[in-house]
């Protein structure tokens, strides 16, 4: 790959300052006089019918200026499934439902009006799994699915709890079969979890006179907000401005669009004041949408040396009681439901289900790290089934060119890079030929696992983004596009690719931070490993735009060919006489000559890129290209276990990623590393606990146990640079990948280390001491 001079070094981020200094502002920090705060109703039960409410104490709270009910805004909104109130009103589906909001003065008021509402409820039946729920006889969460409509991507199937099935089929599955050697079958679980970003979502609306709608929002979405609320309430999109300053975190919990919709209800019931709406923590883990669950059922086959030939996978997924962006990481699941190998018959059915539960929406990995689990598990117990090393059982059996994916995609060098050099420098590092499994002392062990894992992204076939590049006096650069800067460095990757296109420092090219969608030009949505992909292909079209616009601005000065003319150090100069050029300052702003003659404008790069090649899947077998390429990634864990309390210790953790070309090396790294540290959390202690009546009891940080600083393994993060052909500089997604492996990793580690096999997370100390003591049991 060739060398550059902006691209692929590390550069201190653009908002890295503001930030460590705190002059960074996030949308609670901006507080206009006379704003007022809303504050949720919310339902103490997991399914019941509303049967009445009284809101007449509230209202006499001092500082309360108005109440709005379900009753009083009987609609129902969705990006996929048109099927959840805002506000419930017939009957509620999931604890921590909200079913009115209080408007005050203050947010104490409007607390202590919304303790003051009195509701009464007919408790129902609650669906407690998705297994429940797939039952021909279940309870139904949605009695009129059949009535909703849908918006996309969703095939909800009436009369069932079914929002979503996504189906693949290649080859035969029972020739597979026939055909196998060995074969095992599986089951594994998984609770929905927290996104516990830093910043808890917020939203602001306000309606102007004019009748413009102006919503700011901790949101990775801004546009997609404003095409909601004109959906919805009939808006015309001109007359909606969404504003996002830095947001706090968010890993996929921030796509989704629900507080501003309620922060807009608000601002309407007021006359069109400013209102902010601002979710606590408990609100944040109950009332919004969660990390999506998963029930799987696995069949693997192979051959007595070791070939597969057969994948029948059975996922449930856990959508919660409405279909929101739930439906779309099923699909995106199933689609990639393998992981990366060559296997001729594959039969997968992923399901996207209701449940008494939160409704889920995106988080990092995109479900992917979730089947992840279910498969790399599974492959672990037929290569101990077979009698092979597990990870030359992987060697054996990784995808490579002349392959085809699940959905029937050839394999290339540039759509799936190397995946088996990631092995190979996986077993490396990880000292693999040292052993799995080692006795340090009389109680404790150490030992390892691995995990092989890809992605590839279901983006729309529209998604696209712009860009805009404009120039200073001076001659420095400033970006504007619709990216929202989460944490992920991704504005600053912008500048380095500008930078490089112009021959530029990129400390003289800025980026605006903020999105306002009235002057941002539009980009689908900052998720799915997409954004560097989409913005950063418009940025590059940009920033060729302003050279070619320089270089005629001076070849009219210089009497020269354009095609001569050479743009670096902020000149443009003739290739072969580099002394005969100009200064960008002095032809950015337009060139007037002494007489009056316009030699050219202002130079203002324009640039904008769409998505190429991306097909629909067939719904009967799953084929297609749902997007342009897949990321490989192998992931090793290494622990330290006390084989008398169950306890461990996580000692190692590896990932080897092929990335394409790395476009900043630490901001990179700190990507994989930073969620190789999220998957390692999810795994080890996350998870939802609820009670018989669908109650979740750990909505707080002193009962929901993230991974703490101090509890931080050695992390080891290498990257194999394969070029992808559909980016400027042949760069890969990376934003999600380092997650993907680390709960299986995790999970065969400990399956060896404490000698049963683990199939349901969270892997805590009491989950392996009574899979032991069931393990004893059966063989007693």
């Amino acid at each position: 790959m060739p060398e550059y001079q902006a691209v692929g070094k590390s550069v201190p981020r653009k908002e890295s300052w503001d930030k460590v200094t705190g002059r960074a502002e996030y949308i609670d920090d901006q507080e206009e006089i006379g704003t007022l705060h809303a504050v949720f109703v919310t339902s103490p039960y997991a399914h019941a019918y509303i049967e009445g409410m009284d809101i007449a104490e509230a209202k006499q709270i001092p500082g309360v200026q108005a109440i709005v009910t379900g009753r009083d805004m009987p609609m129902l909104v969705g990006s996929s499934i048109v099927d959840r109130p805002p506000l419930a009103f017939e009957k509620v589906r999931y604890f921590g439902e909200p079913v009115a909001m209080v408007i005050a003065d203050t947010e104490a008021a409007a607390r202590r009006g919304a303790f003051s509402v009195r509701t009464v409820y007919r408790e129902l039946p609650v669906v407690h799994t998705p297994l429940q729920a797939y039952q021909p006889d279940s309870i139904l969460v949605h009695e009129r699915l059949g009535e909703y409509k849908v918006r996309e991507e969703a095939k909800p199937e009436p009369g069932t709890n079914i929002s979503n099935r996504t189906k693949v089929r290649k080859g035969s599955i029972q020739q597979g079969f026939a055909e196998s050697d060995v074969i095992v079958e599986e089951y594994f679980s998984f609770p929905q979890s927290l996104h516990a970003a830093m910043e808890t979502r917020c939203a602001e609306a306000e309606i102007k006179p004019s009748g413009e709608v102006w919503i700011a929002s901790s949101s990775q979405a801004p546009f997609e907000i404003r095409e909601q609320l004109s959906m919805d309430f009939g808006l015309d999109e001109s007359k909606i401005n969404v504003h996002v300053p830095l947001v706090g975190g968010a890993y996929g919990g921030k796509t989704h669009v629900q507080l501003e919709i309620l922060a807009y209800i608000a601002s309407k019931a007021v006359g069109g004041r400013r209102v902010k709406l601002r979710n606590s923590r408990e609100e944040d883990s109950a009332t919004s949408p969660t990390h999506i669950g998963l029930q799987a059922k696995v069949r693997l086959g192979c051959t007595r040396e070791g070939k597969l030939k057969a994948a029948e996978l059975l996922y449930l997924f856990d959508g919660g009681a409405y279909a929101e962006r739930a439906v779309v990481v099923s699909k995106a699941a199933g689609l990639d439901c393998t992981g990366p190998y060559a296997i001729e018959h594959v039969w997968c059915d992923s399901l996207c289900l209701y449940t008494n539960h939160p409704y889920a929406t995106a988080f990092r990995g995109f479900g992917h790290s979730e089947y992840t689990f279910v498969v790399e598990r599974t492959m672990d117990i037929l290569a101990k089934k077979l009698g092979v090393d597990p990870l030359e059982f992987r060697l054996q059996n990784a995808i490579a060119p002349g392959d085809t994916t699940p959905t029937q995609v050839v394999a290339t060098r540039s759509n799936t890079g190397e995946p088996v050099q990631c092995l190979i420098q996986l077993k490396e590092l990880m000292k693999w030929n040292e052993g799995q499994y080692q006795q340090i002392s009389e109680r404790k062990v150490r030992a390892k696992g691995i995990a092989f894992a890809w992605k590839n992204s279901t983006t729309p076939r529209d998604a696209g983004a712009g860009a805009v590049l404009t120039f200073t006096d001076e001659g420095n650069v400033s970006i504007n596009c619709g990216a929202v800067e989460i944490g992920q460095g991704t504005k600053t990757v912008l500048t380095q690719m500008a930078a490089e296109v112009l021959g530029m420092n990129p400390d003289d090219v800025d980026i605006e931070m903020e999105v306002d969608t009235k002057t941002a030009p539009k980009h689908w949505k900052t998720a799915a490993s997409r954004t560097t992909y989409l913005v950063g292909n418009a940025v590059v079209r940009a920033a060729a735009d302003a050279v070619v616009q320089m270089k005629e601005a001076a070849a009219a000065l210089l009497g020269v060919p354009a095609e001569e003319l050479e743009v670096a150090g902020k000149r443009v100069y003739q290739r072969n006489r580099t002394e005969m050029g100009v200064k960008f300052s002095d032809i950015v702003q337009g060139f007037v000559k002494e007489d009056g003659t316009a030699v050219s404008p202002q130079i203002i790069g324009r640039g904008s890129y769409m998505m190429e090649g991306i097909t629909e899947a067939d719904p009967a077998t799953g084929a297609g290209m749902h997007g342009p390429e897949w990321g490989i990634i192998a992931q090793g864990v290494e622990v330290e276990f006390d084989t008398r309390d169950c306890t461990y210790e996580i000692v190692r953790a590896v990932s080897v990623v092929d990335a394409g070309k790395i476009l900043s090396y630490k901001g990179a790294l700190g990507q994989v590393m930073g969620a190789m540290s999220m998957g390692l959390s999810f795994a080890s202690r996350e998870g939802h606990q609820y009670d018989e009546k669908g109650r979740i009891l750990n909505t707080q940080f002193r009962s929901y146990k993230v991974l703490h600083y101090g509890e931080h393994p050695e992390y080891i993060v290498e990257f194999l640079e394969i070029p992808h052909d559909g980016t400027a500089f042949k760069s890969r997604a990376l934003g999600e990948h380092g997650i993907l492996g680390m709960p299986a990793a995790l999970g065969n580690s400990l399956s060896v280390a404490a000698g049963v096999s683990l199939h349901h997370l969270p892997l805590t100390p009491e989950l392996i001491w009574r899979t032991r003591g069931q393990e004893r049991g059966r063989l007693l």
